[in-house]
């Protein structure tokens, strides 16, 4: 740019950020307290100052100013000034580079330093005291940025919920190893969308990528001391900013390619998205924007003692729903990555304190209305882990309607079903059925429970049936951090084994598992890497671990028994596709006859008996017959069974009528799925399940189905 001029311009107060419009650039940061606030412009390397500004207008609490003839590229920080009462809630200290709330770009990296503080930390007043030292040389730059990429070819795949299958997986850590990825662009964007990639992706049949955290993060001070790296993500610096390791190439641009790419093979893109707390940690933590734009604005203090931060989510901080710019904030962020790189959906971490107010959690809250009646947002698929740590914080199937939510108790029911324990079967059928217990208010859909048998958060799926116990040793935390009731079993050994006998009943079950979600009422998530027997050797909180622990072993996967197992997989989500009962759009109660005798959804025994009360009560019952129909637009009456025996020991079920005989779809005993014809009698093996379709068609007299 030209000679720098000696102030700014008025400029304007919308949008907030930094905003190129051809002949210069506008800054416009929220600020209801401050009292001055100064725009810093940096050389192209970031380490020196080369001008300071105060923003000259200060318009519904947001400070403005224009800088003519500024271009993209351009590096840039504020200095807020106030007062810095902490006991009051007010931290601000102009000795501190902030960044922008709405960088999309960042340049370098924050490198940790006790400047980075507004205190000084070995302090005996604590934070009561005052850090005068300059931050800048340790913070990374906003930089200015203008998108010009075109999407105008871009088709989204628009995906119904209902036929809608989710594959979670990391950035990184998919492609890290990926051999046919050119070594720099391993474990970046460029490789996400790389043809092998995505032939796996299609090979599977998921129809969408959930990625773990791409938002830049900032490294925990407390994991470099320790030789590791925060791997998962969940500690954002910035709401609008792609994180910069992901980029190969250092264009942003590398990202929206690989959205494309994957948009063109029919495949969406949910972003994780952490809204619920930023990185500058507790009231202790460092001061790096949030807190010395307006720490009282931002955050959810308390209310006797506003010194300090309410920790609803376990991280030292809670940003605060209940004030309109923080509102505004995400719904800015949200709409920015919908609009500049396509995104499909989100998946809101710690979802509950999205809905927090002062009286605790609110379906009604407001970015729950401002997300529902947004006409972008709410087109997108919106799923909630709904959960945080505050008081009342499990509020499982309590988000409005267009929420879908991760289902925890689908998760922990399937697990203990198939381990072995007791008195399991009225739990499974409720999490077979769509968890309509849960779901079924205000017009929701069995869409809303997103089903799955592992997260990123826990075991693997292969880790589940060979382990009992965590073995986090690696985490630097002595093994006690991570999930303590997991729910597993090993099956006679812990870990890795030779023994044949234990190896077979835990690919059975393993396979018991990925039927019984796949042929679930919900959305199927799958974590990336289980469909080929990816191992975290027993860590069950891998969350820094950028290493061989949490990244895909495509050695793995493209061994025999990898591709056995993909193969699997990827017949069951055909399967999935191929019968719409097994994906009903709508919840099933046994209230309709589809055929005479034959309710849409159905429960029996072995014995091919519906279950009395007196069944369901049974602790010891063990065997359960899901039985689903639906009439096709041919007039035939289409049943699947699924039968499910989770004893030790085979049972022979007998199918109830009008079923005479049909086709098993899958037996998991088996390591193939191969179709047979059966006849009303099935044996089912131990810790094995059998998917059954039958066809039936109406007497033209008016009398029983015939098969």
């Amino acid at each position: 740019m030209s000679a720098l001029p000696d102030r700014l311009e008025p400029g304007a107060p919308y949008p907030l950020g930094a905003t190129f419009d051809g002949l210069g650039v506008n800054f416009a940061v929220f600020s209801a307290h401050a009292e001055m606030m100064e725009l810093c412009l940096f050389e192209a390397t970031g380490r020196r100052e080369i001008a300071r500004y105060p923003l000259p207008e200060w318009t519904d609490e947001v400070w403005h100013g224009y800088l003519p003839d500024a271009r993209p590229g351009l590096l840039y920080g504020f200095r807020a000034h106030g007062r810095y009462a902490p006991q009051e809630g007010m931290r601000f200290n102009p000795n501190k580079l902030l960044l922008d709330p709405y960088a999309k770009r960042l340049a370098g990296q924050l490198r940790w330093t006790d400047a980075l503080f507004g205190y000084r930390l070995n302090s005996a007043r604590a934070d009561l005291s005052f850090d005068r030292r300059d931050s800048a040389p340790a913070m990374p730059k906003a930089v200015v940025t203008a998108n010009s990429f075109d999407w105008s070819a871009d088709q989204r795949p628009n995906t119904p919920w209902s036929e809608t299958v989710i594959y979670e997986c990391h950035v990184r850590g998919m492609t890290r190893l990926l051999e046919e990825v050119t070594p720099p662009e391993r474990g970046a964007f460029a490789a996400l969308s790389h043809p092998s990639v995505i032939d796996h992706l299609r090979r599977l049949g998921v129809t969408a990528v959930e990625l773990l955290p791409i938002h830049s993060y900032v490294q925990d001070r407390r994991l470099q001391e320790l030789g590791l790296t925060n791997y998962w993500g969940y500690n954002t610096l910035s709401f609008f900013a792609p994180e910069a390791r992901y980029l190969s190439s250092g264009d942003q641009d590398e990202l929206r390619v690989a959205v494309r790419r994957l948009h063109a093979a029919g495949i969406e893109v949910i972003l994780d998205v952490v809204y619920n707390h930023t990185a500058e940690g507790s009231e202790l933590g460092p001061t790096l924007s949030f807190r010395g734009l307006d720490n009282a604005t931002y955050y959810r203090l308390v209310e006797s003692n506003p010194r300090h931060c309410i920790n609803d989510t376990g991280t030292g901080n809670t940003l605060n729903f209940a004030k309109a710019r923080v509102v505004q904030m995400v719904a800015d962020s949200l709409r920015y990555w919908a609009t500049s790189y396509g995104v499909d959906g989100f998946r809101f971490d710690l979802g509950v304190t999205l809905g927090r107010t002062g009286h605790g959690f609110d379906p009604g809250a407001s970015l729950f209305d401002v997300l529902r009646q947004d006409p972008l947002l709410q087109k997108l698929k919106l799923i909630s882990e709904p959960w945080d740590i505050g008081p009342g914080g499990y509020q499982l199937g309590h988000h409005p309607p267009s929420f879908a939510e991760w289902n925890d108790r689908f998760r922990d029911g399937v697990r203990r079903y198939w381990r072995g324990d007791e008195a399991q079967r009225p739990e499974l059928a409720a999490r077979l059925s769509g968890s309509g217990d849960l779901f079924d208010r205000r017009a929701r859909r069995p869409w809303a429970s997103v089903n799955f048998l592992t997260s990123h958060d826990g075991y693997t799926l292969a880790d589940l049936v060979s382990y009992e116990e965590r073995h986090n040793e690696a985490n630097g935390e002595h093994n006690h951090d991570g999930h303590q009731h997991n729910f597993s079993r090993n099956w006679g050994f812990e870990g890795p084994t030779a023994d044949p006998r234990i190896r077979h009943v835990r690919e059975r079950v393993r396979r018991s598992m990925l039927l019984t979600l796949f042929a679930s009422l919900g959305t199927p998530m799958l974590l990336g890497g289980d469909e080929f027997g990816r191992t975290q050797g027993g860590n069950n909180n891998a969350y820094a671990q950028d290493n061989e622990i949490s990244w895909f072993d495509w050695k793995l996967a493209r061994s025999a028994a990898g591709r056995e197992l993909t193969d699997y997989v990827a017949g069951l989500i055909a399967l999935r596709r191929r019968y719409p009962i097994l994906r009903s759009s709508q919840f099933l109660y046994g209230q309709s006859e589809i055929a005479p005798g034959v309710l849409d959804v159905d429960w029996f025994d072995e014995r091919g008996l519906r279950l009395s009360p007196d069944d369901w009560d049974n602790a010891a019952g063990r065997a359960l017959n899901m039985r689903r129909a639906h009439r096709r637009e041919d007039g035939r009456v289409e049943v699947v069974s699924l039968l499910l025996n989770a004893s030790e020991s085979r049972l022979l079920f007998n199918l109830p009528p009008p079923v005479a005989h049909g086709r098993v779809l899958v037996d998991t005993a088996e390591p193939h799925i191969r179709e047979r014809p059966t006849d009303g009698r099935v044996l089912v093996a131990d810790r094995a399940a059998v998917l059954i379709v039958a066809e039936l068609e109406a007497d033209p007299a008016g009398g029983r189905p015939s098969p």
